[in-house]
């Protein structure tokens, strides 16, 4: 296991949060291996359209 993994807690709505685990099942991930693969998605987008990320 990787020594930077972190954890955090997400407040949603009960409806979307199911919707979600209903997504991650049909594309046989779990909700945490679906979120994460969109998160991927969502930061490849970005750096599309505006660029590379510098981290500090």
């Amino acid at each position: 296991m990787q020594n930077d993994i972190v954890k955090f807690t997400l407040r949603t709505e009960s409806e979307l949060l199911q919707k979600f685990r209903f997504v991650a099942e049909y594309n046989a991930r779990s909700a945490n291996r679906e979120l994460e693969v969109v998160m991927k998605k969502h930061i490849a987008d970005f750096k599309k359209a505006h660029g590379k990320i510098e981290l500090k």
